[in-house]
């Protein structure tokens, strides 16, 4: 059966190696089962009901994934959208945590359409390399302030707005413990080196008094206080274009980059350097942002970590179903994700966001009507609090510049038309 369902034998891999490959992969991502509902809990959301919403919305992303694409890619909730979710829009724009649900299902359905019909291409071919590069760093360097943040490290202040924390703290000592230790595992290539890292400051917290250990194991949380809870209507306002609009576009090309990056990694790529079956894995993960944002988390993507399982010999979608039957069976160590701390994920976050600000180096110095629109875009994420503002500017400032500079040829319709709109919008909703 399962040969005949993914092809194991044309794809030259056994049942056992795809089994280690997902186990691998399992493994180098499973602590987003701890750090996602810490990030969603600061928008009001219920941290067990968002710890059984991640756990399953992955295992489902994971079974499309292995089922449709049969691709050894496993999904989980993003990184950096999590964020944008609780800290963005409804930390600082005010909506319910509902509303923004909304709006992860609406730019789901979004990028179903576009995965199906060949808009796709067209606007991943219309972005600049430089505000592609840019916008993953911006998000980078918005997660890197979140987890200072949630570290202690950083603290907000009346006349600097920021200034550092009590560095002398146990939060922060021990973040830089882990994120110290989380750098120096993966660097020597240890298999669940980030995982490590948050489970090693726990215990150390746990032994010397500064949090209370809840147990390990137990059944699921009640999913029902996120389940089916998005405000459609409410996320259809014209106030909210622009956020699902940051989704929408986030999790296309961190999705097609991430699928591509790993395709390359796999040997799955066609000699003119296209992806097999790309449409029907754009799809999968569309279809899971959309099941996500029902189940009750942020939105549903690709995780490039899958490139650890890929590289332990994973090559059809038994792998991924391998990490969908793990993160099923995380389920039942939710004691053990309500016992970590902030600072224990803090450590992660900003281990992501080093590996995420690494696209600065690929922006088109040379050029400054590249670089500053890039440059731009990656500062006002963190300094908006926003992944939404800074890709707004970003836009407007690409347009601007080659405008005045008389690099009118190089604008791409749809990015001018983009900017446009979003000059609208600031002028007309502010």
């Amino acid at each position: 059966m399962l040969e005949q369902l993914f092809k194991l034998s044309e794809n030259k891999t056994s049942v056992r190696t795809e089994i280690v490959a997902g186990i691998t992969t399992f493994l180098t991502m499973a602590y987003i089962i701890f750090v996602n509902p810490d990030i969603l809990s600061k928008a009001g959301m219920p941290f067990g009901a968002v710890f059984t919403a991640t756990c399953v919305a992955a295992a489902i992303g994971c079974l499309l994934m292995a089922f449709v694409a049969n691709y050894p890619i496993a999904l989980a909730p993003g990184m950096g959208l999590n964020a944008y979710f609780a800290f963005g829009v409804v930390g600082g724009m005010k909506f319910s945590w509902q509303v923004a649900l909304g709006c992860v299902f609406i730019s789901g359905i979004i990028f179903f359409i576009i995965s199906v019909l060949p808009i796709r291409e067209w606007i991943v071919n219309a972005i600049p390399k430089s505000l592609k590069m840019a916008i993953a760093a911006g998000i980078g360097l918005f997660l890197a302030l979140i987890a200072l943040k949630n570290a202690g490290i950083v603290v907000g202040d009346p006349a600097t707005l920021v200034k550092h924390g009590d560095l002398k703290s146990w939060p922060v000592l021990m973040a830089t413990l882990g994120f110290a230790l989380i750098v120096a595992l993966e660097y020597r290539k240890v298999l669940g080196g980030v995982i490590i890292g948050i489970l090693v400051v726990t215990i150390i917290s746990i032994v010397a008094g500064h949090q209370k250990f809840a147990g390990v194991f137990d059944v699921p949380p009640d999913i029902s206080p996120v389940f089916l809870q998005m405000d459609l209507a409410g996320a259809m306002s014209i106030g909210l274009v622009t956020v699902v609009f940051a989704f929408l576009f986030v999790d296309l090309f961190d999705n097609t980059g991430t699928l591509i990056a790993l395709a390359h990694r796999g040997g799955f790529l066609r000699p003119d350097g296209t992806v097999p079956r790309l449409n029907r894995a754009l799809m999968s993960d569309s279809a899971a942002a959309m099941i996500g944002a029902a189940v009750g988390t942020s939105t549903t993507t690709s995780y490039i970590e899958s490139a650890s399982g890929i590289n332990a010999g994973g090559r059809t979608g038994l792998t991924a179903l391998t990490v969908a039957v793990l993160f099923l069976l995380a389920l039942f160590v939710a004691p053990l994700a309500g016992s970590i701390p902030a600072y224990a994920t803090a450590p992660a976050l900003l281990y992501v966001a080093c590996l995420m600000t690494r696209g600065l180096v690929e922006i088109e110095w040379d050029d400054i009507t590249e670089a500053a629109p890039a440059v731009i875009t990656a500062i006002a994420m963190p300094f908006t609090f926003s992944i939404a503002e800074g890709i707004a500017f970003g836009f407007i400032a690409y347009t601007v510049i080659k405008l005045v500079a008389g690099k009118v040829a190089e604008i791409h319709p749809a990015v001018g038309i983009l900017a446009v709109l979003f000059v609208i919008k600031y002028v007309v909703i502010g």
